[in-house]
């Protein structure tokens, strides 16, 4: 079974999923089930696209079918979509200005000569190798001769 992250790395699968959800929220009657050549007009993208992108989400279990005939109706399931929750959460939860509030706090801890002195070696550091990057360039090499 192919990753689930790199199935719904796909804009068109991305917008499959997103169409049979909208089918599933505007009537429970028929399941949110979609023809494929409902998904077709929807998107207009050609069959065979739509049918590749169908069976990749299919494999990858996002998607349920129930045949009818030569008809395929498609349908949304939801339990592989838990996975990319549950990685999800913990980034969600995490605050990110709370965060960015004490790495600030922390370098205030900082005198102030401390940082000019930093600032002062990281000049240094980038003159240093701005120059070093050029007077390599433009050396040119050098026969040697042993002299005897």
């Amino acid at each position: 079974m192919a990753d689930i992250f790199g199935v719904v790395a796909d804009s068109t699968r991305r917008e499959i999923l997103r169409i049979l959800l909208e089918r599933y929220n505007q009537s429970n009657t028929a399941g949110g089930e979609l023809s494929v050549s409902d998904i077709v007009d929807k998107l207009g993208l050609s069959q065979p696209t739509i049918s590749k992108h169908l069976k990749v989400l299919r494999e990858a279990g996002l998607v349920g079918v129930r045949e009818a005939g030569q008809h395929r109706y498609y349908h949304l399931d939801y339990a592989p979509l838990e996975e990319i929750e549950d990685w999800l959460i913990p980034f969600l939860s995490v605050d990110f200005d709370a965060t960015v509030e004490e790495l600030a706090e922390e370098s205030e801890g900082l005198k102030v000569e401390q940082r000019a002195f930093a600032a002062a070696i990281g000049k240094a550091f980038a003159d240093t190798s701005y120059q070093m990057a050029h007077a390599v360039k433009d050396a040119k090499p050098r026969k040697w001769r042993k002299t005897d």
